[in-house]
């Protein structure tokens, strides 16, 4: 299975949070499956450590690539043709980070591994 994280799905996992849901938690643990990590997330980390809403025990430079190459997560990168596609969703979700996971989920084919609700309501496969 290929699968997207949702940033605090990847936060949760790499805390071992016990908020992460079993499901989450044992798909992301599966070596067989594809998990990806978004340039999105990455900013989005990235923004909440620089003002102080998120601590890290290191740079989020270093934090984030360390933990994506220790779990082998695959980097998606932002394409242009992602940030358009979010012209396209629905206004249920007002987060851009968020919106922008979800249009990345719908055009690369990824489930996105998210306890959001409102992501849930858009089409695109979610597990938790």
């Amino acid at each position: 299975m290929k699968a997207l994280l949702d940033t605090h799905t990847f936060l949760w996992w790499n805390m071992d949070d016990p908020q992460l849901s079993v499901s989450a938690r044992e798909l992301i643990a599966d070596g067989a499956n594809e998990i990806f990590f978004s340039a999105a997330s990455a900013w989005e980390i990235a923004l909440k450590a620089a003002k102080g809403r998120l601590s890290l025990p290191e740079t989020p430079d270093k934090y984030i690539a360390d933990r994506i190459h220790h779990y082998h997560f695959v980097p998606l990168p932002v394409l242009i043709s992602h940030a358009v596609e979010v012209f396209r969703l629905p206004e249920y979700h007002n987060d851009p980070f968020d919106r922008l996971l979800v249009a990345q989920g719908c055009m690369e084919d990824l489930a996105i591994i998210t306890v959001d609700d409102q992501i849930k309501r858009y089409e695109v496969e979610t597990i938790w």
